[in-house]
Parts: structure tokens; C-alpha cells; sequence
């Protein structure tokens, strides 16, 4: 009697069906419950889309843009911080994440603070 055996699947098929499957679930969630929600998991941070959104509001005149709406900062930390484009280029706690002050655009409500005295 001959020993025969049926072929295996070779190393590449399985880990193509491996990635097949796995693209097939994230596709299957970002449909369902959202690609905003998976988006998240993606990102790391969004420092780079405040800087540019501050500095199309400035190069624009767009006051309200740059005075009024607020912007939610990530960092790579995970940190939170939610101002508007004049409060984050005023603040020194936001002066490493280079959101420059606009010198076009005068912002009422927002003025340069003074030193806490003590």
C-alpha cells in the first residue's frame, strides 16, 4: 500500500486567511458601530490637525474660527485639552505643541495673562 496524504495548506494561505479575516472584522465593525468610534483605537494624537486648523482660521480671518470654537487636543500622552486656537497659543502650558498666535485676528474675550502675584 502507498502511504498517501493530501497536500496541507502551505504557511503562505494561512496567514493570508489570517489577514483576510482580520480585515474582514474591522471592515464588519467600522460599518456597524462606526469608523469615528474605531478611529480612536488608530490615532495616537491630532496635534498636527489643531496646528493646521489654527493656521488656516489665522491665514483665513476667520474670527469666530479661531476665537470661539472650541478644539479638542490629544497628544501623544493620551492628555486631553479642549480650548480655542487663541486660548492654546497664549497659554504657555500649550507652547510645545507649536500653535502659533495670530497677530491678524484680535480676540476679545481672550487676553494675555498676567502673572499670578504671591
Amino acid at each position: 500500500m502507498n502511504n498517501k496524504r493530501g497536500q496541507g495548506l502551505s504557511t503562505n494561505a494561512i496567514i493570508l486567511i489570517v489577514l483576510g479575516v482580520v480585515v474582514l472584522v474591522i471592515l464588519i465593525a467600522g460599518f456597524t458601530i462606526g469608523w469615528s468610534s474605531i478611529s480612536s483605537y488608530l490615532s495616537s494624537n491630532n496635534v498636527n490637525t489643531i496646528v493646521k486648523a489654527c493656521s488656516t482660521a489665522c491665514s483665513t480671518d476667520d474670527v469666530y474660527g479661531y476665537c470661539s470654537i472650541d478644539r479638542k487636543l490629544v497628544d501623544a500622552e493620551k492628555k486631553e485639552f479642549t480650548e480655542t486656537c487663541a486660548e492654546f497659543s497664549i497659554n504657555a502650558d500649550y507652547e510645545k505643541y507649536g500653535i502659533q498666535a495670530c497677530s491678524a485676528i484680535d480676540c476679545p474675550s481672550v487676553s494675555e495673562e498676567e502673572p499670578a502675584e504671591g
